[in-house]
């Protein structure tokens, strides 16, 4: 039997704020939403917060977030972090998953049941693909984490449908609205919480296009996000500045949530 948790922490960067899922108001559900929102269908007085802010680091999210969810001490932690860590030029993945190791003892020292997640696989992201190993072995140090602390992780690498190009936005760095639909149902089933949709679904029969529609979009990326980030990394300025989190409380589902329904899709 899975334990019926009564309030949930989301802790991390974009991924788990929920960039390019938006909600008709304009603000970001993401995946996170979308698993409080199947949880609380369980639990009448389930309460949940969302600390995620784009942009953070590693050790940003251990600085701002870790001690607020330490004072909560909520049922159940997601915990991603690292991604914007990796993806940074000169990264070492041994030295992210070494602090990473030590951030997720503390998240662990809670009590909570904790779920981490390993990165996508980018083999089909321009330029993104070059540093598929990197993520790849990032991927294999967090699942030795995980089996040490002996928490949960959803595989983001094995879900083929995420490795669709089409699940992915503008940037090539945030997920569709059905690319966070998956990751919500993946997430659910490993915490055990039944559903009734399949993250497995393969996605429609893509359609050619001419090879220079897609190097259009080679180019249009690279001028509007690429440049500016390597531009913003190399002058060493500081990420996620000038964003707070979305649901910095531990409230009551209905009171954090207001307006929404209780559906994934």
């Amino acid at each position: 039997m899975r334990p019926a948790w009564k309030s949930y922490v989301a802790l991390g960067d974009s991924f788990t704020e929920g960039l390019d899922d938006l909600r008709d108001d304009g603000t970001p559900r993401g995946w996170a939403d979308r698993v409080a929102e199947r949880l609380a269908m369980d639990v009448p007085d389930f309460r949940y917060a969302n600390l995620a802010v784009r942009g953070k680091l590693l050790h940003q999210v251990v600085a701002d977030q870790i001690p607020v969810a330490e004072q909560l001490r909520p049922d159940l932690i997601t915990f991603s972090a690292g991604g914007n860590d990796i993806i940074r030029p000169r990264c070492s993945p041994d030295w992210v998953a070494e602090r990473f190791d030590a951030a997720l003892g503390r998240v662990m020292a809670t009590g909570a049941e904790v779920v981490i997640f390993a990165g996508f696989d980018t083999r089909r992201v321009p330029v993104l693909s070059r540093i598929r190993g990197r993520i790849a072995t990032f991927n294999e140090l967090l699942r030795t984490i995980a089996d040490n602390h002996g928490c949960k992780l959803v595989d983001l690498w094995a879900m083929a449908p995420l490795s669709d190009p089409r699940s992915w936005g503008r940037d090539r760095l945030h997920l569709t609205p059905d690319g966070h639909r998956r990751v919500a149902l993946r997430t659910l089933e490993v915490l055990g919480v039944p559903v009734t949709e399949d993250w497995r679904e393969p996605l429609s029969v893509e359609i050619p296009r001419p090879w220079q529609h897609r190097r259009q979009e080679d180019l249009s990326w690279a001028r509007d996000y690429l440049v500016p980030f390597l531009r913003n990394w190399a002058s060493g300025r500081p990420t996620g500045e000038g964003f707070a989190p979305k649901r910095p409380e531990l409230l009551p589902y209905v009171e954090a949530m207001p307006g929404t329904s209780t559906q994934l899709s």
